[in-house]
């Protein structure tokens, strides 16, 4: 068996018959024999490799009859994978085989034999392959590696060169070899050593026609990343958002539901998760994505009746927004009209102005400078007007709602009369739509409760008694969640910066979360902790009363 003997160029039945006559080389005999006849069996399967890349499965099979149980033969012989070449040529000329649309059953059986060789050969399971891999000398996520990255790395290199230039593609990696290699790498996207050809599937052009690769593959790319199966770097993630809508959408959805499900996040555990999600960094190189994530958040936001963990979210994201704006590079910057293009400049550039960067002896001029450019965009609106230009102006006051905190926070503590302005921005904040006059009403007992707390402001001496009438006048006017939060916000900020409030803060909470409006008190505290730890509001009491409040909450929950 170990003499050599002259072999025809080309010839599969001769392969296919020292195949059969090796087995699976579990003979010294065998083994040797291999090993002569391994560089000729290799020149030969790239022979074959260049053939079949030129044809589909079909005509593949009608040319090569025995091409099947070749290569079926040589997978399960330990001697001829061992050999990184040999194994990069069988991997190749089973993908080659494989049908990403199969036409007919003959190329539907043929893609299940293709899967059941891929999962012989790379997996690392125990039971199946063991044996097999014994003999290779390898342990079995030794050879699971292996194989692995030996694939990888050819394919890698191969679309390298076809698609660096996005202009010459050779017939290699044509648009339907494209698409077919991206069926064929399904099963391996959540496989790290397969991290590499996955990005330069990703990293290919897209040819004229539309999209190349497979929806599917794309589908388990973006589903692996939700999981954390795979590590992907962010331009090739940003990428796959660009190309594959769904995908930006699922991150999308996922980062609001876990911010919703657990209403307990502190402002830096939330500011973290909104980074670590890339959606702000992606945002802010590319507006149409944050045109697409700023539809998901604003019908999440009207579908759930303007909810305040919500609101606390675009907050944050905008946050996040625009400090990747202002850390990014020049050329990556657009203009901010480009993320709000219905907003009136005045009011985009007043509102997008953050809080810590005027100061807050400033602070009333600014706020009633917004309220004025607000009033002049949204006003005429409520008598008939656009509604599409009176929500364009609500949801941008939704994300730069920094400044509705500090309004409630000096409507409450200021010693100077109530202002008519900045009740107006809490009313319109909360109750954008003023239907059947419910805005103007809602304006009317949150002035009376307004007067009412800061004539209590000063009092050290506090009982929940005290309050009992703005309780009492909360509640006969608080028929709409939005009337609820308004008059929830200006108890929250009576309680943290009033002088006695602390003696009754865990009383008056109590009574406010009644209404099923825990997760509200929780986002308004998160707003509230991160006033005062960013905008340097040394008062060392609110703080005090802030964690007694968040520590009630959680017990509570």
């Amino acid at each position: 068996m170990a003499q050599q003997s002259t072999i025809p160029a080309f010839c599969l039945e001769y392969w296919q018959n020292k195949a059969v006559e090796w087995g699976q080389a579990t003979t010294l005999a065998s083994q040797q024999d291999v090993c002569l006849h391994l560089q000729q069996l290799k020149d030969f399967l790239q022979q074959i490799f260049q053939k079949l890349q030129h044809m589909n499965t079909t005509a593949a099979i009608k040319t090569f009859p025995l091409v099947g149980q070749l290569l079926g033969r040589l997978c399960w012989n330990p001697c001829v994978v061992a050999d990184e070449e040999s194994q990069r040529t069988l991997l190749q000329c089973l993908w080659c085989l494989y049908s990403a649309e199969p036409q007919n059953a003959i190329e539907l059986k043929a893609n299940d034999w293709i899967q059941s060789m891929i999962r012989h050969l790379i997996s690392d399971s125990e039971t199946e392959n063991n044996s097999f891999i014994q003999i290779l000398g390898y342990t079995s996520e030794e050879y699971h590696s292996n194989v692995v990255k030996c694939m990888v790395s050819s394919l890698v290199t191969e679309l390298r060169e076809s698609c660096c230039n996005g202009i010459h593609m050779p017939k290699r990696f044509t648009p339907d070899r494209l698409h077919s290699l991206s069926v064929f790498c399904i099963p391996l996207v959540t496989c790290s050593e397969a991290a590499p050809l996955i990005e330069a599937l990703l990293t290919c052009c897209e040819s004229g026609s539309g999209e190349t690769l497979s929806a599917d593959f794309l589908k388990a790319v973006g589903t692996a990343l939700l999981q954390k199966k795979i590590g992907l770097q962010e331009t090739v993630i940003i990428g796959l958002w660009l190309r594959y809508l769904p995908s930006l959408e699922n991150v999308t959805l996922h980062l609001i539901e876990t911010v919703v499900s657990i209403p307990h996040f502190s402002p830096q555990e939330m500011e973290s998760l909104i980074n670590d999600s890339l959606l702000p960094k992606a945002s802010a190189r590319h507006p149409h994505i944050f045109m697409i994530v700023d539809t998901i958040f604003r019908n999440i936001l009207l579908e759930s009746d303007g909810n305040l963990l919500v609101q606390t979210l675009m907050q944050m994201f905008t946050r996040s927004l625009i400090q990747a704006l202002l850390f990014g590079e020049a050329q990556d910057k657009p203009p901010l009209k480009a993320f709000f293009p219905h907003n009136p400049q005045p009011l985009l550039m007043a509102l997008l102005k953050h809080p810590s960067d005027v100061p807050s002896q400033v602070w009333p001029q600014h706020l009633l400078c917004i309220v004025e450019t607000l009033k002049v965009a949204v006003e005429d609106k409520d008598n008939g007007g656009s509604q599409r230009g009176l929500f364009e102006n609500w949801f941008l006051l939704v994300h730069c709602g920094d400044w509705v905190d500090i309004a409630a926070q000096q409507l409450i503590a200021s010693k100077a009369e109530t202002s008519e302005a900045l009740l107006w921005l809490l009313a319109f904040y909360h109750h954008p739509n003023n239907e059947n006059q419910q805005r103007t009403k809602l304006l009317a007992a949150a002035r009376k409760v307004c007067d009412h707390l800061k004539v209590l402001f000063s009092s050290t001496t506090l009982s929940l008694s005290h309050l009992q009438t703005s309780l009492d006048l909360a509640e006969a006017n608080s028929e709409e969640s939005g009337s609820k939060y308004l008059f929830n916000q200006l108890f929250l900020n009576f309680l943290l910066f009033s002088a006695g409030g602390q003696v009754i803060a865990k009383d008056v909470v109590h009574l406010m979360t009644h209404g099923n409006l825990l997760n509200g008190i929780s986002a308004m505290l998160a707003g509230a902790e991160h006033r005062l730890n960013s905008y340097g509001l040394m008062d060392y009491k609110a703080h005090r009363t802030l964690k007694l409040l968040q520590e009630h909450l959680k017990r509570k929950a």
